[in-house]
């Protein structure tokens, strides 16, 4: 398989633990691929008309385009997606927690990186809302987490806690969510992400 990717993308990274949690990392060969929200990467766009990554080409050609269907492809019959219902359905919604985290922390990173005059306000306070008040709900469900087998809940929620400790180290997100934070302490010391950190 060939992931396009970069080593600075949480969703990749998500797709990558995944891999690294179901000891297939070594089967996924990655291709470097710089993808931005003001140009087209030809290579990408070949594989992928939205110009997104993570992208997985599969052995048979096969292309898929999006984190969360890559993760479910990959984890499908696994311990990673549980079969009994209920922990199926809570792993999912963590896995959508996770997912819809990391986008709001990519969306607030790109609004920052404009000229301080054009970045709006509202749309900032707005976004740091939404961060306090999933890390409220998360931190309340960290015993819970922590209870669990691993899943790709826990997979979402690592990755985005960890692009938060990447791209916003002036956030102290820890204070607000300290149960959340003792979780994530022992989640980051698994070997699928040490070997998946991202690189500056």
């Amino acid at each position: 398989m060939t992931l396009y990717w970069s080593p600075r993308s949480p969703f990749v990274r998500r797709v990558m633990v995944t891999a690294h949690e179901l000891g297939i990392a070594d089967r996924i060969r990655c291709t470097d691929a710089v993808v931005a929200m003001t140009g087209c990467n030809a290579d990408v766009m070949r594989m992928n008309p939205l110009n997104k990554i993570p992208t997985l080409v599969l052995e048979d050609g096969s292309v898929l385009s999006e984190s969360t269907l890559i993760c479910e492809y990959l984890a499908a019959g696994s311990a990673l997606v549980p079969g009994e219902r209920a922990a199926r359905l809570r792993a999912l919604r963590w896995h959508g927690m996770g997912h819809g985290l990391t986008d709001l922390l990519v969306l607030w990173r790109n609004e920052r990186l404009r000229p301080a005059a054009q970045q709006s306000a509202p749309i900032l306070d707005a976004w740091a809302a939404k961060l306090a008040a999933t890390l409220s709900v998360l931190d309340a469900e960290a015993a819970t987490l922590r209870a669990s087998a691993v899943s790709l809940g826990h997979v979402a929620i690592g990755c985005a806690l960890g692009y938060l400790d990447f791209r916003f180290k002036e956030l102290d997100w820890r204070a607000q969510a300290p149960a959340l934070a003792q979780w994530f302490a022992t989640f980051d010391q698994r070997l699928s992400m040490r070997e998946t950190m991202p690189s500056a």
